[in-house]
């Protein structure tokens, strides 16, 4: 893919976040690695659904703003994935309305908050950590993530909302919204007995 490519699918994918409310003011930001070794992000305040493929911010691994509007201070913990994930290529953080609302419950399993009770996160995903909360902007926030991104593929920052990889930037948006179609699933079904996969189940989905 070119970085013209690059751009316009960036654009797309975050009209289209936009549009279906996964993203509302300027909340979230988006990045993927291009094929020179820089990332591509969405700029500081921007607003997914008026994005300009020109003024998006071109930035290397090591953090220095190379081009385009200023990038987000949030790129900091999007470096750290990367530089922890080698095959990671694309990186999504929403503040999805229904993701969001999970991360602000107490006594989320820290090491998967989501229980499985359907095999597609199982096998899209896994299981999802959560990070505790830090002030957006906050070096800490990178620092967990580049310590859990090696074995994770999401991660559920607390009282703010999903980051999602993936080895394109379509295939972090497709798993985060199948991430956050199954937190919906949690609120709809609120106190119902849930009949959660087993382990055996989990491992042959796994495998």
């Amino acid at each position: 893919m070119t970085e013209q490519q690059a751009r316009e699918q960036m654009v797309k994918l975050g009209a289209s976040f936009f549009q279906r409310g996964y993203a509302t003011g300027s909340a979230g930001n988006l990045s993927m690695m291009l094929e020179d070794g820089h990332l591509l992000a969405t700029p500081t305040g921007s607003c997914l659904g008026e994005l300009d493929p020109d003024t998006l911010s071109k930035v290397t691994l090591d953090g220095e703003w190379l081009s385009g509007d200023k990038p987000s201070k949030e790129i900091s913990f999007h470096r750290a994935i990367y530089l922890n994930k080698p095959e990671c290529k694309a990186v999504v953080h929403l503040h999805s309305l229904y993701l969001t609302a999970l991360s602000c419950l107490q006594g989320l399993d820290s090491k998967n908050c989501i229980k499985p009770f359907t095999p597609y996160v199982v096998m899209r995903v896994g299981d999802v950590p959560v990070v505790p909360y830090y002030r957006p902007g906050d070096a800490r926030l990178g620092e967990d993530l580049a310590r859990l991104a090696p074995h994770f593929n999401a991660f559920l920052l607390a009282n703010h909302g999903p980051v999602v990889v993936g080895k394109s930037l379509r295939e972090a948006a497709d798993n985060t919204e199948e991430l956050e179609e199954t937190a919906r699933l949690i609120f709809t079904l609120g106190d119902r007995p849930i009949r959660y996969l087993s382990d055996d189940e989990v491992a042959e989905l796994r495998s």
